[in-house]
This record gives structure tokens, C-alpha cells and sequence, in this order.
């Protein structure tokens, strides 16, 4: 029995270790792709896949490396996307305004609703469709959600209730869809997996 306790402990420092192996292994294998992606500078699926090779070890010279990518292409990423959307937009509802079944709300009411984006703000207003006079409604501080676990590593917004939304905007840069996604509460943030609430914006 004295014997066989060794070997027990043997056997299953060997198993951990081969598992610690296989770890590494992935790891790299998913930083790598990373950073061929990268290169294309394709950096959305890049940052995914550095985000995905830190967690696997953190604690370890590509876990610690990719981390720092992370953050390098989440800077690159939210210049770009912020590029786009700055400006006026018009909201057409919560239906792809290319859906067959999508109605524009705004068609059946006396305003339409807008939205300002600048890069440190966000203001929402109601403007008069026939005198096309603006009432401020509110405005938000942009505020970004760096969460590792975010939908999106790079484009979700926290807004003064709670809701997070990620934005993304087309090809062509004229129509911005928001999604909520997420709450966050005192208790830390809650995904939201079903029913989403999402809208859509035509730029004006």
C-alpha cells in the first residue's frame, strides 16, 4: 500500500501536467491565429481570439501578451467604429429597415426620434416632422463597457439606467443597430440571452 500511494500521486501529477500541456498548446494555437488575422488586419475576429488565448492563462508570457493586444485593438476598433458614428441619426424602429416586414415608427407619429453622437456624448431628442424643431429629451455620457466578458469587447455602451447596448453600423456606414444585451445592476452585470430590445438608425 506504502508503494502504491506514490504511484497514485505520480499518475496524477503526470495527468495534470499533460492537461497543463494541452492548455499551452491551445493557447498558442489561438494566439497565433490571432495574429494572423491580425496581419490581414481583419482585428475584429483578431480580438476575439486574444482575448480568448488570455483567458486560458493569464498568468503566462502569451496570456500576459495577448492581454496587451486586447487592449491595443480595442482602442483601434472603438476609433473606427466612432468615426462612423458620429454624426445624426433617425430612428426607423426595430426591424432591418431592408426587413419586408419593417415598419418605420416614426411614420406613424407626428415626430421623429434622433439621436447625436459625438465622441464623449450621446444626446436623444424629438424633432416636429413639419417644423422640424428639436426637443432635447436627455443626454448621456459615452461610457464604455471593458467588461472581458462583454458581448463585444469594443463596442458596448453603458447607459445612465444600467442597459448596455452594443452598436455596430454597416458596410456603408448609414445605418447604426443597437442592441441591449446586458443590465448592470448592484450586483455586477446580468447578460440578457433572450427577447433582446433592439433599434435601428438611419444616418441623417
Amino acid at each position: 500500500m506504502k508503494k502504491t500511494f506514490p504511484l497514485i500521486v505520480f499518475l496524477i501529477s503526470l495527468q495534470c501536467f499533460a492537461q497543463n500541456d494541452q492548455k499551452i498548446a491551445f493557447q498558442k494555437c489561438k494566439y497565433e491565429l490571432a495574429v494572423s488575422y491580425y496581419e490581414k488586419a481583419d482585428f475584429v475576429k483578431a480580438i476575439d481570439l486574444f482575448s480568448l488565448a488570455a483567458k486560458i492563462k493569464p498568468e503566462n508570457e502569451i496570456g500576459q501578451e495577448a492581454s496587451k493586444k486586447v487592449d491595443t485593438l480595442r482602442e483601434v476598433l472603438r476609433k473606427e467604429i466612432m468615426h462612423q458614428a458620429v454624426g445624426t441619426w433617425k430612428r426607423s424602429g426595430s426591424q432591418p429597415v431592408w426587413a419586408s416586414t419593417a415598419v418605420n415608427v416614426n411614420d406613424q407619429s407626428n415626430v421623429d426620434e434622433i439621436v447625436e453622437i459625438t465622441p464623449n456624448e450621446i444626446a436623444f431628442y424629438t424633432m416636429d416632422k413639419k417644423t422640424k424643431e428639436k426637443k432635447l429629451l436627455r443626454k448621456e455620457d459615452l461610457v464604455y463597457n471593458d467588461k472581458n466578458d462583454a458581448v463585444s469587447l469594443f463596442s458596448e455602451i453603458i447607459l445612465s439606467d444600467g442597459t448596455i447596448w452594443n452598436c455596430s453600423i454597416n458596410e456603408k456606414a448609414d445605418v447604426l443597430r443597437v442592441i441591449n444585451v446586458a443590465v448592470k445592476t448592484e450586483n455586477g452585470i446580468e447578460k440578457i440571452n433572450s427577447n433582446n430590445e433592439e433599434n435601428y438608425y438611419v444616418k441623417m
